[in-house]
């Protein structure tokens, strides 16, 4: 049985929908208090509502993680309205495509300014907080893309989310003597709604690749999450945790076996 995180205060970036707001849903069934962040404030504010239908303590934040600033004020607002953080989740990211022949120096900015910048900014910000609590956890969602495998029109995804791992084992080192855990958990296929326009047959092909027979839930990347949060795993840091249903296991043109 693991040690409750109930009111321990948790902040959820990119929470506003798909798999943060799947994480945010695991934290709020298990007691704890939440800062969601998202740059769209109509959606985030209907994530909220869902959450507190929960019974779950909420505080909402419109931020681009982009912006240290932005990480800055989240960082503030957790503190003002719960006392503290103790958890970090830096979720928050873009996928946009572009070819590596045609790649623009724009839109390999923007893909690293976002995902790696945004979860350095956000680390920046909770910090403070984080090393206050006597038991800080930063889980960050990275993805089996650019640190196991490939995916063409991809590469700058790829890059970044491979850039993200990289932090955490170094940001691990650094915060080690501070109490401060920092993780990463790597999410393959996982059935969110920018997947509902991708039509059935991009979808088969997809669960095709997952030995389990199934696209993951946004539930199954929440609990790995909490795991990670938990006093348990107080002597894991600097990890990479897989959750893909064995989508990486497979050798080449080898299909899952009944």
């Amino acid at each position: 049985m693991f040690t409750p995180v109930t009111d321990r205060v948790v902040v959820v970036t990119g929470a506003s929908r798909g798999i943060g707001l799947g994480i945010a849903r695991v934290f709020a069934a298990s007691g704890a208090r939440l800062v969601i962040t998202g740059r769209d404030a109509g959606r985030l504010e209907e994530a909220a509502d869902e959450l507190r239908a929960l019974d779950a303590q909420v505080e909402a934040v419109v931020a681009d993680v982009a912006r240290p600033e932005d990480c800055q004020h989240m960082a503030d607002r957790a503190v003002q309205r719960f006392g503290g953080i103790d958890v970090l989740c830096a979720n928050a990211g873009i996928y946009p495509q572009a070819a590596v022949a045609t790649m623009t120096p724009d839109e390999l900015v923007e893909t690293m300014t976002t995902n790696l910048g945004g979860t350095v900014w956000s680390l920046q910000a909770c910090l403070p907080a984080l090393v206050a609590s006597g038991h800080g956890r930063v889980v960050v969602v990275s993805s089996i893309t650019g640190t196991l495998t490939g995916l063409p029109r991809f590469a700058h995804y790829g890059a970044s989310k491979a850039a993200q791992v990289g932090f955490v084992r170094t940001a691990a080192v650094e915060l080690a003597p501070h109490a401060v855990t920092v993780n990463a958990v790597l999410p393959g296929n996982i059935a969110t709604e920018g997947l509902a326009g991708l039509g059935p047959e991009y979808l088969s092909q997809m669960t095709a690749a997952i030995p389990m027979g199934r696209l993951g839930a946004v539930e199954d990347i929440g609990h790995a999450v909490l795991f990670l949060a938990t006093d348990e795993a107080r002597f894991i840091t600097g990890q990479t945790l897989v959750v893909d249903g064995g989508q990486v296991l497979p050798e080449a043109g080898a299909g899952a076996q009944g």
